[in-house]
């Protein structure tokens, strides 16, 4: 998959040098990090690392990054964020909304840096990209106004397509306004659509009996929750079983072996997170640092999965895929 940037949103950003020193003043800066494991995303967690060092920063020598696990308990999160409070850490990295929301519940005052965000404005947590107007900056992934061209892509990938099944985690906080995304979405194309809500993995099989039951010809995946993340080797393989074609805007659902993925590249959100937590360091507020988003996205199409489904994907999708999965 080819690598994605992320621009923001207004002039200057993009023109500070990505490639700086730490402070040389024996300073140990320490970092707080909320996440839900290190095994969940490690390649993010690696670019993130990367970042850091690429910036001049060396763990245990001028930084020292305090990680906390929630380990698919997310009534831990909130205990967690207030630890690292307590700490009294120079910066907070969240990286997606659940988290997000956690640390700011948790702090008005520490800098918190964002990865994988959806939806920060309209989840309250700033003002607006250009002056996040709070103590959160970071990146956001800008999954919501791409719902739109993921159904375009499953009605392209699938001719025959009538009635699509969407499947959210209502406990994440953009869940709301991701399903008013997918509903206008599909209104324009005239894609009648089935939401099916899940709160925990074991509900997952019931979801894919209620879409088999009521004849729907194909899955798509919203939401910023770790769950369904965490879940989506389970998701693919329900999907596979049911003969069921899905589609996430996440790259890692298609290598998972969903049907399709359309949106950014996470690593990169990550990469660039290391970036803010530099200029953070270095003085700057969270309010002189605007939010950044993707400019460009990935398609990829795993072909085994429609080989094991029965499916011809057209070339006029296979012709625009960044992704084959062979």
């Amino acid at each position: 998959m080819k690598r994605r940037d992320f621009i923001a949103l207004i002039g200057g950003a993009t023109a500070w040098p990505l490639i700086a020193h730490a402070q040389e003043s024996g300073k140990l800066y320490r970092v707080g990090f909320l996440w839900d494991s290190p095994t969940v995303f490690p390649d993010a967690l690696k670019a993130f690392a990367q970042g850091l060092r690429d910036l001049g920063y060396v763990e245990g020598r001028n930084i020292a990054i305090e990680y906390r696990w929630a380990e698919g308990k997310p009534e831990q999160i909130r205990e967690m964020a207030e630890e690292l409070v307590r700490l009294k850490v120079n910066a907070i990295v969240a990286p997606s909304s659940i988290y997000t929301s956690a640390a700011k519940r948790a702090t008005s005052t520490i800098p918190i840096v964002m990865a994988t965000h959806i939806d920060p404005v309209g989840s309250g947590l700033v003002v607006s990209l250009a002056r996040p107007g709070s103590n959160v900056t970071g990146t956001s992934l800008l999954l919501g106004e791409l719902r739109g061209k993921q159904l375009q892509l499953l009605k392209e990938a699938l001719p025959k397509l009538s009635r699509v099944a969407v499947l959210g985690d209502p406990a994440s906080p953009t869940h709301g306004r991701e399903l008013r995304e997918v509903e206008a979405a599909a209104r324009s194309l005239q894609v009648p659509i089935h939401v099916v809500e899940v709160r925990a993995p074991s509900d997952l099989a019931a979801a894919f009996s209620v879409i088999t039951r009521e004849r729907i010809g194909a899955l798509l995946i919203i939401g910023g929750s770790p769950m369904l993340y965490n879940h989506r080797a389970q998701i693919a393989a329900l999907g596979l079983e049911r003969r069921l074609p899905t589609m996430s805007g996440l790259g890692e659902f298609a290598a998972a072996g969903c049907l399709m993925s359309y949106g950014p590249n996470l690593v990169d959100g990550f990469r660039r997170a290391a970036w803010y937590v530099d200029r953070i360091l270095k003085g700057a507020k969270p309010d002189d640092l605007p939010i950044e988003q993707p400019t460009k996205f990935s398609l990829v199409v795993n072909l085994r999965t429609a080989k094991a489904l029965g499916l011809t994907i057209p070339s006029s999708v296979l012709a625009r895929a960044d992704a084959l999965i062979e």
